[in-house]
């Protein structure tokens, strides 16, 4: 029997960034599946004229069957503008248009229109400098999907980072950490990892929050009150954590060679290892929801807009990831 072609949105993220070249680039090489890109179809072929490649832009018709995506062509679902676009100077009144790209996208995920979304970056700051309120995607579709509790998780290769606490100030991330919030983020990756990896029994280290993972309380409590009885609770419904571990030594390739996936308590405790691993390739995952989402690992990267000299490779490592999970979800 012949499998459907599958439908994968694309958003093309904040219109004075990288985002329109990283999505162009992806017509580089033809797909097994359907990249509908959620923009302004004039931009893509203004941005795509600039970096001198030439594409054939094809106008989104949800009523046709899926075809695959081949080289040179794109197919985009217009979404309009709302003021002129200047390269490398983005601007507030784009933030509807931006937040209008990713609500389109997230919805068509949610009613079977779309089997993935992969997004390019955004540009926070522009969004909140609207009025709008805007801590970062992984926020964004949590609540536009009604999902109690998503988890970021970022991906290079057979490195996999998640978060207990994502868009955080840094002085509010212990107040942050209960035991409650550790056990859901580690069921929701286990789940994660089995369901949209296929790893069948899941190994994952858990950081502890203080250097050396509070030196037996000297360098704080939270290991004690809060980390390590958070994990006994897990260890008693019949998940086996490794932790908590120092971050400091936690990445060392004898630590990493017994896991599947590594649960840092915040940001930068975990991403700048990942991101020094595998920068340019990484993809970033959320979980928790229910709908596939994947994102490139970097942000907007407002001066190379335009220049041809945006690196592409996470865009294609998350639309490839992205394809990789709904294909195993559509088995």
């Amino acid at each position: 029997m012949h499998n459907p072609v599958l439908r994968i949105a694309v958003t093309a993220g904040e219109p004075a960034g990288i985002g329109p070249d990283v999505v162009i680039a992806l017509t580089d090489r033809d797909w097994p599946v359907e990249i509908v890109v959620i923009a302004d179809p004039e931009l893509i072929a203004a941005r795509a004229a600039q970096l001198g490649t030439p594409i054939e832009i094809r106008p989104y018709d949800a009523t046709a069957s899926a075809v695959a995506s081949r080289r040179g062509r794109l197919t985009v679902a217009a979404e309009p503008l709302r003021v002129a676009c200047e390269i490398s100077q983005p601007t507030p009144g784009n933030a509807a248009y931006v937040i209008a790209t990713l609500t389109r996208a997230c919805d068509g995920c949610l009613n079977g229109e779309f089997a993935a979304l992969a997004t390019a970056p955004v540009h926070k700051a522009v969004i909140n400098d609207a009025g709008i309120e805007f801590s970062g995607h992984t926020e964004f579709l949590a609540e536009r999907t009604q999902a109690a509790q998503p988890v970021m998780l970022l991906v290079a290769d057979t490195l996999r980072v998640a978060l207990v606490t994502t868009h955080l100030a840094l002085r509010d991330v212990p107040a942050a950490i209960t035991g409650v919030r550790i056990r859901r983020v580690f069921e929701l990756l286990h789940a994660g990892l089995v369901s949209r990896f296929g790893i069948g029994a899941p190994r994952i280290i858990v950081l502890g929050l203080n250097p050396h993972a509070g030196e037996a309380g000297h360098l704080g409590t939270e290991e004690i009150e809060i980390i390590a009885p958070a994990l006994a609770e897990l260890r008693a419904a019949g998940y086996d954590p490794l932790g908590p571990l120092p971050a400091d030594t936690a990445f060392a390739p004898h630590q990493l060679s017994q896991a599947d996936a590594v649960l840092a308590m915040y940001h930068d405790q975990g991403l700048p290892v990942l991101k020094n691993h595998g920068f340019g390739r990484a993809v970033n995952v959320t979980l928790g929801l229910p709908i596939i989402r994947t994102s490139v690992d970097h942000g907007t990267a407002l001066e190379l807009a335009a220049t041809g000299r945006a690196d592409a490779g996470s865009m294609r490592a998350a639309l490839t990831l992205a394809i990789d999970m709904a294909v195993k979800g559509a088995r």
